[in-house]
C-alpha cells in the first residue's frame, strides 16, 4: 500500500525545472519518496541560462551559525543554533531554531559562486561553467578545392 502511495507523486516537473541538479531530480525519483524533515524549506530557481540560486527559508538563525561546504559535486548546509545565554520563557515556539544539515548533489562544473543572508533568508548562488570543449561551436565550410598535404622526405 506504501509503495502504491509513493508512486503516485511525479517528480518529472524536477527534471523540467532544475536544469544544473538532475543527479538531485535522479535520486528523488529512484527513491519513489520525499525528504520526510523537510527542514529547512528551500527553492531552487533559475536565474539565467547558466546560473541557479538555492533560497533556504532560515529565521532566527544568524550569518555565523551557517556553514556551507563544497565538496567534489556535493554541497552541504549546515546551521548550527547557539545557545541562549538567557532563560526565555516561551508560551508558543513556533519558529524553528534546531540544528540542520541539507545537502544538495551538483551536477558536473556547476559551481558555488557566492551566499548571502538577509531577511532570514540564505541565498546560495551557482554557477554552470562549461569548459571550452564541451560549449556548442559552429563550424564553418570552407569553399574551394581540398588541399594536398606533402609529406616531408
Amino acid at each position: 500500500m506504501e509503495d502504491m502511495f509513493m508512486r503516485q507523486f511525479d517528480f518529472a516537473p524536477l527534471y523540467r525545472s532544475t536544469v544544473g541538479f538532475d543527479r538531485l531530480a535522479q535520486m528523488l525519483d529512484s527513491a519513489g519518496g520525499f525528504e520526510a524533515e523537510g527542514y529547512p524549506p528551500y527553492n531552487i530557481e533559475r536565474l539565467g541560462d547558466n546560473e541557479y540560486r538555492i533560497t533556504m527559508a532560515v529565521a532566527g538563525f544568524t550569518k555565523d551559525e551557517f556553514n556551507i561546504e563544497v565538496k567534489e559535486n556535493s554541497l552541504v548546509v549546515s546551521g548550527q543554533k547557539a545557545a541562549d545565554d538567557k532563560q526565555r520563557v516561551f508560551l508558543h515556539r513556533g519558529i524553528a531554531a534546531r540544528s540542520f544539515e541539507r545537502r544538495f548533489q551538483l551536477a558536473d562544473h556547476v559551481e558555488v559562486k557566492g551566499a548571502d543572508f538577509s531577511d532570514g533568508l540564505l541565498h546560495i548562488d551557482l554557477v554552470r561553467n562549461l569548459p571550452e570543449r564541451m560549449k556548442p561551436r559552429t563550424i564553418s565550410i570552407g569553399s574551394g578545392s581540398p588541399k594536398q598535404i606533402e609529406a616531408a622526405a
